[in-house]
């Protein structure tokens, strides 16, 4: 499970000691990892350190980035509790198979590639003008329907990952719980929060039968992550969040739910060019994979994605009565048993 030799090898540039004075046995292993013991004979005499690792499926493990969360909080305060074991260092494995140190940090930073272009945003905001989609606008929704189809034809057969993606969907800091509560208070009362969340519960139980599903995905499909160049329709995508491996249904939600929340701020309800691409939308995936399932798994996604667009923090030009609106919409969809776009003006009325 570890790398003795590169552990070794840091061992022994930490102490300035030989590689053959450190020795390493494992002590034994647990529901979360295993336990491995260091002895490392110095000029001081023999000092004894535990190396842990975590194994890397389940209990929100599955990525790298989460068993690094997991030690960089041991890191932080184990030393805050009276009487606990001290935490000396946080080890990362690199691809060369080195190991370095990542721990101490007070903040992280991620450096990435500047996009250029405009985002989808600016495409949404345009459609309110129009009479019906243009020729750019449908080869826009074609070749984002095309990339979806590409990326989740790639599969994974792994339970954990598919309910994790469900779990996390309702339960997440990021996700529908998170988003409810940073919500002010009088905006929605926690009895509806609540009424909302179990019926998610629910749904889950709906899906963790569906593992088969579990597919490549971006994870944040939404329009302010899709740039677009300033002519034609070649994209680069941003800020792909929440691990690589999820159900088609949470990105095909991040970017509807736009089609019916724009619409819903310019005309009170879902028409137009906004109607027109949702419908395209849905009918170009769902030839392109044949995915006809997909309007029954989308139910709890669009309630995470409804609260989002939703919320006065994100959104807050929206009107008490549009915010409403979106309410209803989340809480229809969550007592249908499918997702039924001719019924999308019927699903925003009161409920």
């Amino acid at each position: 499970m570890i790398n003795e030799k590169s552990i070794k090898l840091y061992i022994k540039n930490l102490f300035n000691v030989k590689t053959e004075h450190v020795h390493i046995k494992k002590l034994g292993a647990g529901v979360q990892g295993a336990g491995f013991l260091i002895e490392v004979q110095t000029p001081e005499g023999l000092r004894s350190y535990v190396i842990k690792g975590l194994f890397p499926e389940g209990l929100e493990h599955d990525y790298p980035s989460d068993r690094a969360g997991v030690f960089l909080l041991d890191l932080d305060e184990f030393k805050n509790l009276p009487k606990h074991v001290k935490a000396i260092d946080v080890l990362a494995e690199m691809q060369d198979g080195f190991i370095k140190s990542i721990g101490g940090g007070k903040e992280y930073y991620l450096l990435m590639e500047k996009a250029d272009g405009r985002h989808y945003f600016h495409d949404l905001s345009t459609f309110a003008a129009k009479e019906k989609l243009e020729k750019t606008d449908i080869a826009k929704i074609e070749i984002m329907v095309s990339y979806l189809a590409d990326i989740h034809y790639v599969k994974k057969k792994s339970l954990p990952l598919y309910w994790r993606k469900i779990r996390d969907t309702i339960g997440h800091g990021e996700c529908l719980m998170g988003v409810f509560d940073t919500y002010p208070d009088g905006i929605m009362s926690y009895e509806e929060m609540a009424d909302i969340e179990k019926k998610c519960v629910d749904w889950r139980v709906r899906l963790k039968p569906k593992s088969d599903r579990l597919c490549q995905i971006h994870g944040d499909f939404h329009p302010g992550n899709i740039w677009f160049k300033e002519e034609g329709t070649d994209f680069i995508l941003l800020d792909r969040s929440r691990g690589p491996w999820g159900d088609a249904a949470d990105d095909i939600t991040a970017l509807t739910i736009n089609y019916i929340f724009f619409s819903i701020n310019y005309y009170g309800k879902v028409q137009g060019v906004y109607l027109e691409a949702l419908k395209l939308f849905y009918d170009e995936y769902i030839n392109k994979t044949g995915d006809a399932e997909l309007p029954q798994i989308v139910a709890p996604f669009y309630a995470f994605r409804g609260a989002v667009v939703a919320n006065p923090v994100f959104y807050p030009d929206v009107t008490p009565e549009n915010r409403r609106k979106i309410f209803n919409f989340v809480h229809s969809i969550l007592n249908d048993d499918s997702f039924k776009i001719d019924k999308v003006n019927e699903y925003i009325k009161k409920t």
